[in-house]
């Protein structure tokens, strides 16, 4: 297809505009939007990101946020309704990807304006691509600096020598400044293991967690009763993480209570040291650039998914959906137990592409394969 074809996808030829979406190219008529990537396979540019998604990075023209996203006022008229195509640019020319539409997008308030851009978008195609076409048009990289497994050696014998190895491989060091001393809780009133990880992610900000998180030192505090030191939550606090509290200082590796609202705290299956390492494992995957989930899963699936990785030989972590943990270079897989007889989801980070390449030949029903 070439671009004279392409173009006409949008309209008559009079009455199209042309705009720069970040490195892709949009072009809105009265027919249609053509949306134009190149080929290829990066983190900081548009591009085609799996076999179901287009990502567009901008920031992007006001009549390019107008078409994607709409206005209000827009809504229910003819041209909320036209179809978006998407298309490839490569070394043998366009290549057609078929129609799309729009499933998320990211909009910032310009300052000193009353002005929303829009700045990150994913378009998701109406029928995914084959393998042979998404090589075609998102070749790999190759991958480069895979973080190992050393670490996994240490879980049961050198367990906070493992938290560093693994925290310190998986997360680029920031040059983010430390809290303030002023705002930091005295030493003692910590177990070494909390210590040790605040002080790991002091200048790895991402190992504080992305679906939960550990709080801040100045955010920490006691429950109502004064009898529980809570120090982590889930985004929108349906559960929190605390430690007993006492006076005469905390024990070396205590018990790690789960609470939801105001249910009875649950104790998780492993100490500390243990449970440092498990929110490690799963905010890793939860935070990744790359992501593969399914859900719905038997153990046979689960089995068969798991087969070429490595068992992280700790018990079960999170009371509300008893979690294991399975990784390899570069991936960490974790499967929950929903409840019920073969009621398994599954979750892989990846900081590569290719570090999924693992579960690409698993028989599973994917809702998401970054590979």
């Amino acid at each position: 297809m070439n671009d004279v074809q392409t173009y006409a996808l949008s309209g008559d030829r009079a009455a199209t505009e042309s705009f720069p979406f970040g490195s892709a190219t949009v072009v809105i008529g009265n027919a249609g939007t053509v949306i134009v990537v190149e080929a290829g396979d990066a983190l900081d540019r548009s591009c085609v990101w799996n076999a179901d998604e287009v990502r567009l990075l901008g920031p992007a023209p006001p009549p390019v946020k107008e078409r994607l996203v709409g206005r209000p006022r827009a809504l229910g008229t003819d041209e909320a309704k036209l179809p978006v195509h998407l298309m490839v640019r490569g070394s043998e020319g366009l290549v057609y990807l078929g129609t799309g539409s729009v499933t998320r997008a990211v909009t910032v308030l310009r300052p000193g304006r009353n002005e929303h851009v829009l700045t990150d978008c994913a378009v998701r195609l109406d029928s995914p691509l084959t393998k042979p076409d998404l090589d075609r048009v998102r070749p790999l990289l190759p991958p480069a600096g895979l973080p190992s497994l050393e670490w996994l050696r240490h879980v049961n014998g050198d367990r906070a020598g493992a938290l560093e190895q693994f925290i310190t491989s998986w997360y680029p060091a920031t040059s983010d400044t430390p809290e303030p001393p002023s705002a930091q809780a005295p030493a003692r009133d910590l177990p070494d293991g909390l210590r040790q990880f605040y002080r790991l992610a002091q200048h790895r900000p991402g190992s504080l967690g992305a679906q939960n998180r550990f709080l801040p030192a100045s955010k920490r505090q006691t429950d109502p009763e004064g009898e529980m030191l809570v120090f982590g939550e889930e985004n929108q606090r349906c559960f929190l993480w605390s430690l007993l509290w006492t006076l005469d200082g905390p024990e070396t590796d205590p018990t790690v209570w789960f609470r939801e609202h105001d249910e009875p705290p649950i104790a998780e299956q492993e100490p500390l040291s243990g449970f440092l390492i498990q929110f490690s494992l799963f905010e890793a995957s939860m935070g990744a650039d790359y992501v593969a989930l399914s859900r719905q899963l038997t153990a046979q699936q689960v089995n068969q998914l798991t087969e070429g990785l490595h068992p992280v030989p700790l018990l079960p972590f999170w009371p509300w959906a008893p979690t294991r943990f399975y990784v390899a270079p570069g991936l960490v897989l974790h499967v929950s137990d929903e409840g019920g007889d073969d009621n398994f989801s599954a979750w892989a980070g990846a900081t590569h592409r290719s570090a999924l390449a693992p579960l690409a030949e698993a028989a599973v029903e994917w809702v998401q394969f970054d590979g």
